[in-house]
């Protein structure tokens, strides 16, 4: 290891997150001495299933739910959304047409793509150039065929907020279930699933610092939806098989201390966010904003750089201990832009070099610091070596530095 990657700034917080120091200990009694099978009628396993129950509790608290009954605890964010939407459809059958956006994670839009091969009929909603869904195409788009809309309730890549209130009240009134991702919102704005709305709600745990392996899906109390796995009792029958008891625990105490530290994401967190995407945009001509700047959750920032790579700038800031990303880490591997940068209209080359900049509470200003002491060098050499940015100077452009 060199002596630069000796330091690690993690700037990828929306990819996923450290375990919380907190969730580690409450978690780690279930991964040692409390190894009890909650469903079995002993009191070793018994005594795990009240914890469990505390679990459920909390969760419920941190989404605002009215009954704890309403959680229902999955592996992953993913196997979430899919259980939303597969268990609704399956339950409406004679409806064949799903409310979608273009910019959706894949959990949801690899499945509308299959579901269209099963022939569904599937709307994707656009957005604007700064990222906002067009709510005047979603009005437009529901119909009386309509078995689920499913909308985020923030970008994963931008940090866009969507107006799930608005969602929700609309489908309401159309008697159509509303899905709502709420991957990347969860523990950096208030969820009030009633405030919403929404008949299923996802969120997962490593986003706000639990382990990876444990999600929750939320299901209000009257909704139709079958399950999408067919086996024991557990979780009332909603997602079979054994529970996954440290997980459970450790979303149970990561919702706790989200809701406690909410509004240091909106103060502090916010603030770092601003000087990093200040500095940048003000040192950089050749940088720009992806996204709404103010309607979005306060730790994302997305900055395009024209004429350079994005992979290329965050190979360079890796080998400085640097971690970003160039959009949702499920994507990355592929040499085509952004699907949610391109549903924005941002044009090609600047797509290519986006960056996304994604904070945690464990952020400190020095960690900004450092990134803007070291983007200089990296933007600079990038750009000495740019076809793109080459062709720029033979026509006099001077060096956006």
């Amino acid at each position: 290891m060199t002596a630069a990657m000796e330091r690690i700034v993690y700037l990828d917080n929306n990819a996923t997150t450290m375990v919380a120091p907190e969730v580690l200990d409450a978690m780690m009694p279930f991964l040692t001495d409390r190894y009890g099978n909650p469903s079995s009628i002993h009191s070793f396993g018994g005594n795990v299933g009240k914890h469990l129950d505390r679990a459920r509790e909390q969760v419920a608290a941190f989404l605002g739910a009215d009954q704890d009954y309403e959680i229902v605890f999955t592996g992953t964010g993913t196997e979430s959304d899919n259980t939303a939407i597969l268990g609704t459809i399956s339950y409406y059958r004679d409806r064949k047409h799903i409310v979608t956006s273009r910019v959706e994670h894949p959990a949801v839009l690899s499945l509308c793509k299959k579901l269209e091969r099963d022939g569904y009929t599937v709307t994707y909603v656009p957005v604007d150039s700064e990222g906002n869904l067009d709510m005047t195409a979603l009005r437009e788009s529901v119909t009386d065929d309509t078995a689920i809309v499913s909308i985020m309730y923030a970008n994963n890549e931008t940090g866009v907020i969507f107006p799930v209130q608005e969602i929700g009240a609309l489908c309401r009134e159309r008697g159509i279930p509303f899905h709502v991702d709420a991957v990347q919102a969860a523990g950096k704005i208030p969820i009030r699933v009633n405030d919403i709305g929404c008949d299923l709600l996802t969120i997962s745990g490593h986003k706000f610092h639990a382990p990876k392996g444990i999600g929750v899906l939320y299901v209000r109390r009257g909704t139709r939806i079958r399950p999408v796995l067919y086996g024991g009792h557990q979780e009332k029958g909603r997602r079979p098989g054994t529970e996954n008891t440290p997980g459970i625990i450790a979303i149970g105490r990561a919702s706790q201390l989200a809701s406690e530290h909410l509004s240091e994401y909106h103060g502090r967190v916010r603030a770092l966010r601003d000087k990093l995407e200040r500095d940048i945009l003000k040192r950089f001509p050749n940088s720009h904003l992806n996204g709404n700047r103010d309607n979005r959750v306060p730790n994302t920032t997305n900055i395009g750089f024209d004429y350079i790579e994005g992979e290329a700038i965050l190979l360079y800031l890796d080998r400085h201990g640097i971690a970003a990303s160039s959009g949702s880490a499920c994507s990355s591997g592929s040499l085509e832009p952004s699907h949610v940068l391109r549903a924005m209209g941002v044009p090609f080359t600047s797509a290519h070099g986006s960056i996304r900049f994604s904070l945690s509470r464990f952020v400190t200003e020095d960690d900004i610091g450092y990134v803007l002491s070291v983007l200089p060098e990296v933007v600079g050499r990038l750009l000495e070596i740019s076809p793109f940015w080459d062709k720029e100077k033979r026509q006099g452009k001077p060096m956006p530095l």
